[in-house]
């Protein structure tokens, strides 16, 4: 996992909302690019980090391009703060 780029990736807004978004599942640029006032230039900045981090997965699909969530790096990231902050998995026992 490339953590110094999921944390860059998430401390944006505009990232994190991308991201809100496909947690209803896959889009396309163009639907993703519907729901922000921005310009096609700087959301296609946002998606470059966001695929630099792996958070998202990009697939052509004819002309468009189409987003969706790479779950398993979600996972990863669970488990290092999880570990970070040496939270107990198993509630109400303690350390």
């Amino acid at each position: 996992m490339r953590t110094q780029e999921v944390f860059k990736a998430i401390s944006d807004p505009t990232r994190r909302k991308v991201l809100k978004l496909l947690q209803g599942g896959s889009k396309t640029a163009g639907e993703l690019a519907e729901e922000f006032d921005i310009t096609k230039g700087s959301l296609s900045h946002h998606f470059n980090v966001l695929k630099a981090a792996d958070l998202v997965r990009c697939e052509r699909r004819g002309q468009q391009l189409v987003y969706s969530l790479n779950t398993t790096v979600f996972e990863d990231v669970a488990a290092l703060l999880l570990d970070l902050f040496k939270v107990d998995k198993r509630k109400g026992e303690s350390q």
